[in-house]
């Protein structure tokens, strides 16, 4: 009961917290939704008396304007998130770590010195990369990305996209739903199995060893390390 009690002011202040990021970017969400509510209310009302059972029809009502009120909140909440989120670095990343269950998301495994970044997730579709910053630099990103996983999961799908606004591109308030809507052709054993190489991938290009300057003249590869 106690557990309860505390989570419900967290809820409150969350929900508050949300409606004061809403209105900052939308003035009249409060008239909005008081709108919403009072419409709803009214109409059923209005059935209620018609057919003789107002007081029933006031309790439907309100429930229903309750329910009217709270989605358009929440999209008119989410637009307002989006919009704030848009141009920002990280943005996309950002709404790929909420698309939900059964998604690995991996924030940044390509990135270059202009900032352009390439984001990586794994799910039923397969792979997706998703790029954010210059169209014309990211392409050689993408692709640079491509043909470093074609090592270990030439026999998995993938799919790219660029997050924007201009054509062929994502924008960002569509990109959850774009990756949402692939076709699933991954069981979930085999999506353990992509992440797991993926990972395994990640790990020997991090274990590498790369020498930091021109390799000295007439230097051989140790025994065990060079061909025979």
């Amino acid at each position: 009961m106690a557990k309860e009690d505390s989570e419900n002011p967290g809820r409150l202040k969350q929900i508050a917290l949300t409606y004061k990021m809403t209105r900052r970017a939308d003035r009249k969400i409060g008239w909005i939704l008081a709108g919403v509510g009072l419409v709803t209310l009214g109409v059923l009302l209005a059935v209620g008396f018609l057919i003789g059972h107002p007081v029933y029809a006031g309790i439907l009502g309100a429930v229903l304007a309750l329910l009217a009120m709270a989605i358009v909140f929440g999209r008119r909440a989410e637009r307002a998130a989006f919009g704030q989120m848009e141009g920002q670095p990280g943005a996309a990343a950002a709404v790929l770590e909420n698309i939900g269950r059964g998604w690995t998301v991996t924030p940044a495994v390509a990135m270059n010195r202009s900032q352009d970044v390439v984001h990586r997730a794994v799910g039923r579709a397969g792979i997706v990369l998703v790029g954010e910053g210059n169209p014309n630099r990211l392409r050689s990103l993408l692709s640079s990305e491509k043909k470093k996983m074609a090592r270990v999961v030439a026999d998995v799908p993938v799919h790219d996209f660029i997050v924007g606004d201009d054509e062929g591109q994502v924008p960002l308030k569509k990109l959850r739903t774009t990756l949402l809507k692939l076709p699933r052709v991954l069981q979930g054993g085999q999506v353990t199995q992509v992440n797991d190489r993926l990972r395994a991938m990640g790990d020997l290009m991090s274990n590498m060893p790369i020498p930091k300057g021109p390799m000295p003249k007439g230097m051989r590869m140790p025994r065990g390390q060079g061909g025979r």
